[in-house]
């Protein structure tokens, strides 16, 4: 049975408009401005829609080249994408609120204590880091499903390697969303103001898919030359 997918199913589709619907709600408006003072305030808000929507896009493609690499519609993958659909809907709009207060300064808007507490930062923090690792820890268990099948699916060594490659680059990723709340909770009992700490551990994501990158580069190696070995 082939594994690799041709057509696009119905949770596929599904998922497409409820991603797209998702990307819709990070529009800062969705009537046309009638002025240009309109006009300039939907541009100003280009910076964090621009971040937000190449968050969604990588989630989007992950999910997409799951569906793409395996013929696998089960109940369980059914849930998995119900789940992770949910909560991408759900962290819309915290994620952008806190991209909206990053790139506020730029966008000329003033942030005061009306808007958001310097005590209330590290709660922000740790709600974007929950849908952090809540979306690619259900990413995680997609591909685990999908590799624990292998046999019944039928895939290569190098399709169950691409697999188990991308298991651990969701949990790689989950897990510096976890670190990032630890930080955030330390930050928020000793020194809120240091909470920019909590941020910057995002950084650590490339060097988690790096060092996966090199992982997968030197088993595809030993699977060629194992392969090599056997064909002579």
């Amino acid at each position: 049975m082939p594994h690799h997918r041709r057509e696009v199913s119905r949770v596929e589709g599904f998922s497409d408009a409820v991603f797209a619907f998702a990307i819709t709600l990070l529009v800062v408006s969705l009537e046309v401005p009638k002025t240009f003072h309109e006009l300039m305030a939907v541009m100003r808000g280009f910076l964090s829609f621009a971040i937000c929507f190449a968050l969604l896009f990588q989630v989007w493609w992950r999910h997409y080249r799951f569906f793409r690499a395996f013929d696998l519609e089960d109940t369980t993958i059914i849930a998995l994408t119900g789940a992770l659909l949910f909560v991408v809907l759900f962290y819309v709009y915290p994620l952008k609120f806190l991209w909206s207060l990053q790139f506020a300064s730029i966008e000329g808007r003033r942030i005061d204590n009306a808007v958001i507490t310097t005590a209330q930062v590290p709660a922000l923090v740790m709600i974007y880091g929950a849908g952090v690792v809540a979306v690619f820890s259900i990413l995680a268990f997609l591909y685990r499903h999908a590799y624990r099948l292998r046999d019944q699916l039928s895939l290569t060594p190098e399709d169950a390697l691409e697999a188990r490659v991308q298991i651990y680059s969701n949990v790689g990723i989950a897990l510096v969303g976890v670190a990032s709340i630890l930080i955030a909770l330390l930050c928020q009992a000793v020194a809120p103001r240091l909470i920019g700490l909590a941020g910057f551990v995002y950084f650590a994501i490339g060097i988690v898919e790096w060092r996966i990158g090199k992982y997968h580069s030197r088993q595809r190696k030993l699977l060629t030359g194992t392969a090599s070995t056997l064909t002579v």
